[in-house]
């Protein structure tokens, strides 16, 4: 008794440190990535992206009526109930560490002595706090993501499998069983990642049953183990739901029955063989059947949350994806069809020759009384492949990276050995490895790593040359020492962990197994069935925390590792004592002092406010082209929780490929009226005009884009081209496209200001700038000619160059984002020339942005200290225009509040060359003082980077980081004739000295 209450009153206080750690450094609104679209579906019960997070959105959505109305703060709210699933899954890792090393010290019947107490309760406290202080897990703790509560749907199954282990000799254990079966029911209404908890808990099971297994016995429970698996993430995941549609389309289409009928039927079926199952396995007394059957039901009960999304899907939200009204879209939501296919063990290379297309499956869509075909979904035949394919993707970035990564000429054709290389060093390596020491070894910085260099370092941002920088920390550069989430774990977690682990395996070689199977398998096997590009979009380590989570399991049995072998003189208590003091040091205190830095988010609130700029800079009714995750979900946030700018029109370009995304923008949302789309559903429904490829008609003039419109939408067969197979398709005949302008139709609707009336071109001319049209340019297209200029059309500046279809010329920078105006383009003007429109840019820079407190924010992500750039970019711009006009008034004022709102640190070398411009201004403003001191800063920045590459390449004899080499020496460089221009002799010879010293240290390493 005394135990159980230490044990529980232990488990508690863990959850209470976590809690209180995770609402301190809480992120107070919307963050950037999922999150504003997690936020936006759960308050208003949409349906987010594939393949859907019902549990979530519900769990959420009672969290935000703590809020009682404020808006403001149901993003707070919400972003809570992560930091409690977050602690819920430290209490759990608790008591799952104490169970495991009760097992293990207390021998069954026998009284516990209070050095096994100590001992016990010192492991549970050191593994799930070092668990609560990681990274990765620490990172999804403060922000309204999936992660958090899939951790804990995780962390209670493994709990309760032990629970079960405990207890199985006992009658009605199997009642923990079915706990277990709900909980992973309920978990895939989460996140699927839970489904990896399954070989560990078959193994449990078995070796709970079976005191004495044989290899043989473990091999055939590993096929079991994957069986299982498979059985849950295909069979019941999504096969029942594919049975349904198979189902319906029979007695739809060929019994004429109404739409749904045949799920009624089938759902019957399901539901009286389970129940026929059950009674006859009771019967029968077969109480493995009945098991299998109970476990079935349970896990079909918590994957019935899933019901939301199809009942939200009929009340057509604003956000709605994949329109899952029907059981056929509802099967390619849960598939994830429009992500596609990636080769796992046998498949094609990047470089592989297509030499045909097989159909490898139809699409039906619900019509008015049936349902219809909707195309068919294709692959392609390739002349050669090979084992093991991890060089897959040819899309023209990842095979750039592929070639640079591994050494290859254009010609070369990746080999079985060359893929497995490729494998270890860069996705497991790289994409794994990296993430797992960030977590318990440490960390230099938050810079983008995946495209760190081919020696497979592990803590490397974008330099991998000193990644590992085991030795003196003295002369680090500021890139380093300045960036708060430099952390120094000096190994120690890694090695209390690796202790851990080693004493787990001599002590319970089949439990230590089972911890081993669930850290391969939410880990490296999650690498392998990926089988990820490179170049992300951002950092994945979020998906493999299942493996972090089994690796903090042997950090808090490293203390009975440390009380064996390290503290075996003193007495069992003392040692215990010693052993749980040392390893909380060289753990979990040592984690939250490096980490809570870089992770305290609770000053920040860049994400919110940048969305709202977004729509805030738009005019009244605008519509506002987006592509990205961060330049959309957190206006959707903005949108549909705040309710700020509802008359904006949002339109995702990445989904605007999608009939059930083009449905909804032909609706009223919010304040917003439909979008000017004349497209008939019949003319864009799927399967229809997906896409259209370009075929030259050698037609030299620039085409009405009125005419192009009526070419793509044609139903006549004289205007399509017949394919090999006979099938006809529409083509784009030209990429010259042109767009009448009414000069008088834009000055009345204000597009262009009455003093502004000369610059007004008769019509737009422009080159389309893709090789094909998608139904969302289609959508496009059709905007462009029908709107008429009533709207303003706005797209963000984030997006890639191709988003803009070749209207670059006609896009005109306000800010974050850009007008479309149809003003005579300048041809003095180079085409990578940013054109911006000062009047408007200057108001919001000076009026209307927020800048989300990252002038004086304890810490920026990487996203945040990119905007930075961005920023300082917008008023590099409009300070330029400024001075070029002669208004000096105004410049002065934006270069105080450029300096009250940009940091005054660097948190990269773009935000360095962002400065030098800066620099520039000042300069000309003869504001000589302050443009002194900011040389002098860049200056010694600089200098301290250059040298620090210029030890590394003297250590190593070659040049290191080249790349940054030539950067930050040219950078030195302009500065030198920048500070000579202006007549700065001193300053300009004294940096110069600099720079011809540094130059003579990278000379004998230099390659050109």
């Amino acid at each position: 008794m005394n135990y159980t209450r230490i044990n529980t009153i232990g488990g508690w206080l863990c959850f209470c440190i976590a809690a209180i750690t995770y609402i301190l450094t809480l992120d107070q609104s919307v963050s950037f990535w999922d999150c504003g679209e997690f936020i936006s579906s759960a308050y208003r019960m949409e349906v987010v992206h594939q393949p859907g997070a019902p549990i979530v959105s519900m769990i959420q959505k009672m969290f935000s009526l703590l809020a009682f109305g404020d808006k403001t703060k149901v993003a707070y709210f919400m972003n809570i109930a992560s930091a409690l699933a977050s602690a819920g899954t430290i209490l759990f890792l608790f008591w799952t560490i104490t169970a495991l090393a009760k097992k293990i010290l207390v021998k069954s019947g026998e009284d516990m002595t209070k050095q096994q107490i100590i001992s016990i309760i010192g492991s549970g406290l050191v593994g799930a706090l070092a668990y609560a202080f990681s990274d990765s897990f620490w990172f999804s703790a403060v922000e309204a993501e999936v992660y958090a509560m899939s951790s804990l749907c995780s962390a209670v199954v493994l709990w309760g499998i032990l629970k079960w282990e405990s207890q199985a000799d006992e009658p009605k254990s199997d009642r923990w069983l079915l706990f277990v079966a709900y909980i992973m029911g309920l978990s895939i209404g989460v996140h699927i990642l839970n489904l990896l908890t399954i070989p560990a808990l078959i193994f449990v099971y078995y070796f709970k049953k079976n005191p004495s297994p044989t290899w043989q016995g473990i091999v055939k429970v590993s096929f079991v183990a994957i069986a299982a698996l498979a059985s849950v993430q295909f069979g019941i995941i999504q096969y029942v739901v594919s049975f349904a549609a198979g189902f319906d389309y029979f007695f739809v289409n060929t019994l004429n029955l109404g739409f749904g009928t045949g799920i009624l039927v089938f759902a019957i079926l399901v539901i009286g063989g389970l129940v026929y199952g059950i009674r006859y396995s009771i019967r029968k007394n077969k109480r493995a059947l009945n098991l299998i059957l109970l476990f079935t039901v349970l896990l079909l009960f918590g994957y019935s949350s899933f019901a939301l999304l199809v009942i939200r899907a009929q009340a057509k939200p604003n956000l709605n994806n994949y329109n899952v009204d029907n059981v056929f879209s509802f099967s390619r939501y849960l598939g994830r069809d429009q992500y596609g296919d990636r080769p796992l063990f046998y498949g094609e290379n990047y470089n592989s020759e297509k030499i045909d297309i097989k159909e490898t499956g139809k699409i039906f869509r619900k019509g008015d009384k049936k349902y219809e075909p909707a195309g068919t979904k294709s692959a392609y035949v390739f002349a050669d492949k090979t084992l093991m394919p991890r060089m897959y993707s040819d899309k023209p970035e990842h095979v750039r990276f592929y070639k640079n990564y591994m050494g290859f000429d254009d010609q070369h054709k990746p080999t079985l050995l060359e893929n497995l290389q490729y494998m270890f060093s860069f996705q497991a390596g790289q994409m794994y490895m990296r993430y797992f020491m960030w977590n318990f070894a440490g960390r230099k910085n938050n810079e983008d790593g995946q495209l760190g260099g081919t020696d497979g370092t592990w803590l490397s941002g974008i330099k991998p040359v000193d990644a590992m920088r085991l030795g003196s920390q003295k002369n680090l550069p500021p890139s380093i020492t300045e960036n708060k989430a430099y952390n120094r774990f000096f190994f120690l977690p890694l090695i209390i962990g690796l202790i851990g682990a080693v004493w787990h395996f001599k002590r319970n070689q089949k439990d230590a197994g089972v911890i081993g199977l669930l850290f391969f398998s939410t880990g490296i096997a999650i690498v392998l069935y990926l089988n990820s590009v490179p170049v992300e979009p951002r950092e994945r380590d979020y998906a493999y925390v299942g493996s972090f989570y089994a690796f903090a399991i042997w950090i808090g049995l490293g203390v009975l590792g440390l009380k064996d072998w390290v503290f075996k003189k003193l007495t069992p208590a003392r040692a215990g004592i010693f052993a749980s003091v040392v390893a909380m040091f060289c753990a979990p205190i040592i984690m939250a002092n490096q980490g809570w830095d870089d992770h305290d988010r609770s000053d920040s609130h860049d994400a919110r406010d940048m969305s709202v700029n977004y729509l805030k800079s738009c005019a009244p009714n605008a519509i506002l082209f987006t592509y990205g995750d961060n330049d959309t979900y957190p206006v959707w946030y903005a949108q549909e929780v705040e309710n700020i700018r509802p008359d904006v029109r949002v339109v995702n370009l990445s989904l605007f490929t999608a009939d059930w995304y083009i449905d909804g923008m032909r609706k009223k949302q919010n304040e917003s009226a439909p979008l000017p789309i004349t497209l008939k559903p019949e003319q864009y429904v799927e399967g229809t005009r997906d896409i259209m490829y370009y075929q030259d008609y050698k037609i030299a003039q620039h085409i009405e884009l009125k005419e192009i419109l009526d070419v793509l939408l044609s139903d006549n067969d004289a205007d399509k081209v017949t394919m090999n197979d006979g099938t006809k398709y529409n083509v784009l005949p030209t990429k010259n496209l042109k767009l009448a302008v009414s000069p008088q139709q834009v000055l009345d609707t204000g597009t262009v200001p009455k003093e502004d009336a000369g610059k007004i071109a008769d019509s737009m001319e422009w080159t389309f700038n893709q090789n094909y049209v998608t139904k969302g340019t289609l959508a496009l297209f059709d905007i462009l000619v029908h709107n008429n200029w009533k709207r303003p059309i706005y797209f963000t500046g984030a997006m890639p160059d191709e988003q803009y279809i070749g209207l670059n010329q006609y896009l005109y920078s306000e800010g974050l984002n850009k007008r479309l105006l149809p003003l005579k383009p300048d041809t003095a003007i180079t085409e990578d020339y940013q054109r911006i429109n000062l009047k408007p840019l200057y108001n919001n820079l000076m009026n209307v942005y927020a800048y989300g407190n990252i002038k004086n924010a304890n810490h920026l992500d990487r996203q945040s200290s990119d905007d930075v750039t961005r920023i300082s970019n917008m008023f590099n711009s409009a300070l330029n225009d400024l001075i070029n006009q002669g208004k000096i008034a105004e410049s002065k004022k934006m270069v105080n509040k450029f300096l009250e709102v940009i940091p005054d640190k660097f948190y990269s070398m773009r935000q360095v060359m962002s400065t030098y411009y800066f620099t520039e201004s000042l300069y000309r403003l003869n504001d000589l003082n302050r443009a002194n001191a900011m040389i002098k800063k860049t200056a010694d920045y600089v200098n301290k980077e250059l040298n620090y590459l210029a030890d590394v390449s003297e250590s190593k004899n070659q040049l290191a980081a080249e790349q940054d080499v030539r950067f930050y020496l040219a950078y030195l460089g302009q500065m030198v004739k920048l500070t000579g221009v202006f007549k700065q002799d001193g300053l300009s010879k004294s940096l110069e000295k600099e720079y011809n010293d540094l130059i003579a240290r990278f000379t004998p390493y230099a390659t050109g």
